[in-house]
């Protein structure tokens, strides 16, 4: 995930809740620091050469779920109705870079799976993040409803995730979700 826009150059590893970091004034500080959170996740879960912490990694699941659906449930929705009921421009390509994060935290863990999952959060994150993205957009629409719009963005809901499984479906599930948002599985790992 991006860390260009995390404020004071630090990173915590613990979930952002309601009401826990006073200082989150706006929806891109929020949503940028749960980036920094769930990159960390990541790393830690990948610390160890050659094998993955399943229990960190599956907070990372989780955690990066979560976010996507406050982006899917709260943000997108809020930023239509601020628009009169126009979507966003971007908003397709978000929905279909969704559906293939989504899709690549079925499978197990494997450095193909990792691979992928960070080439395209390397791009999506950009796209949410960068000026004039999503975050920068929403926080300029939102207006006088910034704070209550913050406010249901921190009380998402965790999410029960269930195990990853290794079907023999998933996988080529997995390929075509990543085709439809105009990416593809890491070369020669499949």
């Amino acid at each position: 995930m991006s860390t260009t826009r995390r404020s004071g150059g630090h990173n915590r590893r613990h979930q952002i809740k309601p009401g826990e970091n006073e200082k989150t004034r706006s929806i891109t500080d929020f949503l940028v620091k749960d980036h920094g959170r769930l990159e960390e996740l990541l790393q830690s879960a990948m610390a160890q050469a050659g094998a993955v912490d399943q229990r960190t990694y599956d907070q990372f699941r989780a955690g990066l779920l979560r976010h996507i659906g406050m982006e899917e449930k709260i943000l997108l929705p809020a930023a239509q109705r601020l628009r009169g009921g126009a979507p966003l421009p971007i908003a397709a390509k978000l929905r279909l870079d969704h559906g293939a994060i989504a899709s690549l935290l079925m499978p197990p863990p494997t450095v193909a799976v990792i691979a992928t999952i960070r080439a395209v959060l390397k791009v999506h994150d950009t796209i949410e993040e960068g000026p004039g993205g999503l975050y920068e957009t929403c926080d300029a629409l939102a207006g006088s409803e910034a704070a209550q719009l913050l406010a249901k963005l921190q009380a998402a809901p965790e999410l029960a995730v269930l195990p990853c499984s290794d079907s023999p479906v998933v996988m080529p599930a997995v390929v075509r979700a990543l085709e439809r948002a105009g990416y593809s599985f890491c070369e020669g790992t499949i």
